[in-house]
C-alpha cells in the first residue's frame, strides 16, 4: 500500500503516466510531506531525455503512419480529449496525404518543391502535404506524462509482432509497447512485375515503385535528368502520373504509358469513356500504347528494353511500375488475424473490428459494407472514413460502416471525376451526359468549394432532399461525341451500386444517398436529373 503522501504524489502526476525511473521509490514511500514535495519538484523538472525514447505503454496504439492512422487519432481525441495516442510508423515522415504526390506537386512552379512539399491546389491556395506541422504532435518520450494527452508519432520503427492476449506489440528493435486499444493501419506495398524482378540489378535500379514522399523526390529528379520515362499501368496512379509528367515535361521528356487494357482506366470506365480518356491523355503529350502486355525487360546499351508479347519494343531510360497495391498483412500470423482469400487484407466486421481490442482501417482492411457486401478499398477518402470510424469505435461508438467513401482522379486541371461505390467496367453501366461549360473542371470546382483535397469537404456533406428542376432531359452518349460532363451508373441486379460523376463536382452526397437507398430505378435518365448536369 502506498502511504498517504505517495498516494497524493501519484495522483498529482496522473496515474496513467509511466512512473519516472529516476525518482526513488524509497523516498516516495516516506511519510514526510517535505520528501513528498521534493519528489513532486523532481518529477516536474525531469528532463525529457531522462525518459525512455519509446514509451512502455500507449492507451491507444496505432500501427502505421498513413492517412487512416491520422484520421483515427483525430477521431479518438475528439471523443476522448485527454487520450494518449501513439502512432508507430516505419516511414521517417510525419503523417501526410498521398494524392498530391501524383497530382498537384507535379504542377508546382516552385523549383524547391521536393524540399518544401508545398503546392498550390486547383483553387490557387497553397498548403503543405503534411496533415499537421510538427508542433501539433507531442514527442513519444513526453506522451506518458503530458497533462492533457496528445498524439505522438514514433517514426522509423516497425511493429513486427502482436501479442493479442498480452495486449502488447514488439518492434523491429525488440522493444515492446503495451496497449489498451490497437489499430492496424499498415497500408500496402506497390506491386512489381515479375519480369522486372527477374530482369537483374541494372533494370531494378532504373525502376520506381511509386508510393511515398521519397519516391516522388526520386522520380521528380529523374524526370529532369533522363530523356524518356515509361509508365507501366493504365489505372489511377499510372494515368495521373502520365498526365502530370507529360504536361510538365512536354518539350524535355518523352513520356510513354503502356498497359494491357484497350484504354486508360479500362478496368473502371465503360469502354467508350476509357477510349475518350486515352485521347485526352495523349493530348497531354503522352505516347499511350494500349493492349500492351510486357513479355521481357532487359538492360542493353544504356537503355531499358521492354519487349511486348505482340512484338513491339520500347526503349526507355526509366520505368515506373504502377500495377496495383499489395496489402501489408505480415502481422496476421502473430496476431491471429484472418486474411481474406478473395480481396486480400485483414478481414473485419462492419465495425472494422478484427479481434478484441484490435481494429483495422485503410488499404489493409477487408470490411463488411452493410449495403454493398464485403469489400477492400484503396483510396484516400476511404482511409479518412475508415480511420475516423475505427477511432470512434475504439472509444466505444460501436458504429457500422455505412458512410460510402468516395475517390477522385484528376487528369490535369481540366478533366476530373469523382466516384463512389463499386465501379467496375465488367458491370452493366448507364451513362448520361451533357455539354460541359467552363466551370465544369476540377480547377473551377475547387475554386467554388474552397478546398483542393475534395474528401475533406465531401465526407462531411449531407444530401439534400430538395431537387432543382431542370428543363432539358439528360441523354445517353452517342459514339464519337465529346463527353464533357455526365453521370455513369453501375448496376448489379438492376440496383445502382456505383456512380461516377464525370466533371460533375460537389454532388457526391446525392450519389451517396442513391447507393444507400439501394432501390431499383425504372429510368436512370430521371435519376440523372438529380445531379442538375444541365445547369449553365
Amino acid at each position: 500500500m502506498l502511504t498517504e503522501p505517495a498516494f497524493i504524489l501519484k495522483s498529482m502526476l496522473k496515474v496513467q503516466m509511466s512512473w519516472p525511473q529516476h525518482i526513488s521509490l524509497k523516498v516516495v514511500r516516506s511519510h514526510s510531506m517535505e520528501d513528498l514535495f521534493f519528489c513532486i519538484s523532481a518529477a516536474m523538472e525531469a528532463p525529457v531525455d531522462a525518459l525512455p525514447e519509446i514509451p512502455a505503454h500507449a492507451p491507444y496504439l496505432l500501427i502505421g503512419g498513413g492517412t487512416a492512422s491520422f484520421a483515427a487519432a483525430r477521431s479518438i481525441r475528439a471523443r476522448d480529449p485527454g487520450a494518449r495516442v501513439l502512432i508507430v510508423s516505419d516511414e521517417s515522415d510525419l503523417p501526410y496525404m498521398r494524392p498530391p504526390l501524383s497530382k498537384e506537386l507535379w504542377f508546382s512552379d516552385d523549383p524547391n518543391v521536393t524540399d518544401t512539399l508545398r503546392f498550390k491546389q486547383w483553387n490557387g491556395k497553397e498548403r503543405s502535404i503534411y496533415f499537421q506541422p510538427p508542433s501539433f504532435y507531442v514527442s513519444p518520450q513526453e506522451l506518458p506524462r503530458v497533462e492533457n494527452g496528445g498524439v505522438a508519432v514514433l517514426t522509423g520503427k516497425k511493429v513486427v509482432h502482436v501479442d493479442v492476449r498480452g495486449n502488447k506489440v514488439r518492434l523491429n528493435d525488440d522493444s515492446e509497447i503495451s496497449y489498451d486499444k490497437c489499430l492496424v493501419a499498415t497500408g500496402g506495398t506497390p506491386r512489381n512485375l515479375q519480369v522486372i524482378e527477374r530482369a537483374g540489378e541494372e533494370v531494378q535500379k532504373r525502376t520506381t515503385l511509386f508510393r511515398k514522399i521519397e519516391d516522388f523526390r526520386s522520380l521528380e529528379k529523374i524526370s529532369r535528368e533522363v530523356k524518356s520515362v515509361t509508365i507501366i499501368g493504365g489505372g489511377f496512379l499510372g494515368s495521373e502520373l502520365a498526365c502530370a509528367m507529360g504536361r510538365r515535361c512536354k518539350s524535355s521528356l518523352e513520356v510513354i504509358q503502356i498497359f494491357p487494357e484497350k484504354g486508360n482506366m479500362g478496368k473502371v470506365l465503360p469502354e467508350y469513356l476509357s477510349n475518350w480518356t486515352t485521347e485526352k491523355v495523349t493530348k497531354e503529350g503522352v505516347n499511350v500504347m494500349t493492349e500492351a502486355v510486357v513479355k521481357n525487360v532487359s538492360y542493353q546499351d544504356g537503355k531499358v528494353v521492354i519487349k511486348l508479347k505482340d512484338g513491339r519494343v520500347v526503349k526507355t531510360d526509366h520505368i515506373v511500375a504502377a500495377v496495383g497495391l499489395e496489402p501489408n498483412v505480415e502481422l496476421a500470423k502473430s496476431a491471429g488475424l484472418e486474411v481474406d482469400s478473395d480481396f486480400g487484407g485483414y478481414r473485419v466486421n462492419a465495425e472494422l473490428q478484427a479481434r478484441a481490442n484490435i481494429w483495422v482501417a485503410g488499404d489493409a482492411a477487408c470490411f463488411y459494407d452493410i449495403r454493398l457486401g464485403r469489400r477492400r478499398v484503396e483510396h484516400h477518402d476511404h482511409a479518412v472514413v475508415s480511420g475516423r470510424l475505427a477511432g470512434e469505435n475504439m472509444t466505444g461508438a460501436n458504429k457500422p460502416y455505412w458512410h460510402q467513401s468516395m475517390f477522385w482522379s484528376d487528369l490535369g486541371p481540366d478533366v476530373g471525376y469523382e466516384a463512389i461505390g463499386i465501379v467496375d467496367s465488367s458491370l452493366p453501366t448507364v451513362g448520361v451526359f451533357a455539354k460541359a461549360t467552363a466551370k465544369d473542371t476540377p480547377k473551377a470546382a475547387t475554386e467554388q468549394s474552397g478546398t483542393g483535397i475534395r474528401s475533406e469537404s465531401e465526407t462531411e456533406a449531407v444530401a439534400s432532399s430538395e431537387v432543382t428542376p431542370v428543363a432539358a432531359a439528360p441523354r445517353e452518349p452517342q459514339q464519337g461525341e465529346e463527353y464533357g460532363k455526365g453521370v455513369i451508373f453501375y448496376l448489379r441486379d438492376k440496383v445502382v451500386v456505383g456512380i461516377i460523376l464525370w466533371n460533375v463536382f460537389n454532388r457526391m452526397p446525392i450519389a451517396r444517398k442513391i447507393i444507400k437507398d439501394g432501390e431499383e430505378h425504372a429510368d436512370l435518365n430521371e435519376v440523372a436529373k438529380l445531379f442538375n448536369i444541365h445547369e449553365d
